[in-house]
């Protein structure tokens, strides 16, 4: 793709905005992660980022989520400045991050770990209804909330790994190749339940390396190349690039 300012693909829909990023900077010592990205995900809209390995998207996971320090710009959720806010802090604003390689405590059961999604609510009994809601998503985990995690498979973990995150009751939810290393069929039902729970109002900002599934869920997409936006627009519009089906999808 070519260098230089952003491409924008189409219109995007007006949708009031739920987390707005501007010149985003990550650095890592003295490695330059991004360059100053800016991007939006409006309230109850799927926003994809897709992008080759390396190119920064778990990094602007990371810095929205508050897992690392921006070395510059400004991140807002709902209207209030959130740059640089540790992730205890994030949560009760309601933003949760399912990162990258799910992050579950593999020595705690099914049940505890999504508790442990809802360690700063103190609603015990809306709590133990969402938990039951989780098992209604994936009934594969209500078979198995007593076991320890370390004893599900890849999927049923990535499972959990969402379902402990939806736990915090999010109004946005950031999930961080929830694909990778899962068979076919898996991915499916995953994708399948994202549309699902975005369809209750929760928005999501999603990293995926299966550019196809993550731009038909998405309304709208950027496509990041070495830490900076080379394309924006709808997912569809997205899609259907010949620059992007070259690049991401094999053709």
């Amino acid at each position: 793709m070519t260098e230089g300012a952003t491409q924008v693909l189409g219109e995007r829909r007006p949708r009031e905005p739920l987390l707005e990023v501007k010149e985003l900077r990550v650095s890592y010592g003295a490695i330059k992660a991004l360059h100053g990205i800016t991007l939006s995900v409006g309230k109850g809209e799927v926003v994809a980022l897709i992008g080759s390995n390396g190119a920064g998207k778990t990094s602007t996971l990371r810095a929205v989520s508050g897992m690392v320090k921006p070395a510059g710009g400004r991140i807002t959720l709902a209207g209030a400045d959130v740059t640089g806010l540790k992730p205890n802090l994030l949560v009760p604003r309601g933003m949760a991050h399912a990162p990258e390689g799910r992050g579950i405590f593999l020595n705690l059961s099914v049940l505890e770990n999504l508790e442990l999604g809802a360690y700063l609510r103190r609603d015990r009994a809306e709590v133990t209804k969402d938990a039951e809601y989780c098992f209604s998503l994936f009934p594969v985990l209500a078979e198995r909330r007593k076991q320890q995690a370390a004893t599900l498979s890849g999927g049923e973990q990535q499972m959990l790994a969402i379902s402990r995150a939806l736990m915090s009751r999010p109004t946005l939810l950031l999930l961080d190749e929830p694909s990778l290393g899962l068979a076919p069929q898996v991915v499916q039902t995953i994708f399948r339940i994202l549309r699902e729970v975005n369809g209750r109002g929760v928005s999501i900002l999603l990293v995926e390396q299966n550019a196809h599934l993550a731009l038909a869920l998405a309304d709208y997409g950027y496509v990041l190349e070495t830490g900076e936006l080379a394309m924006a627009g709808p997912g569809q519009e997205l899609l259907a690039s010949p620059e992007v089906r070259r690049a991401y999808l094999g053709e």
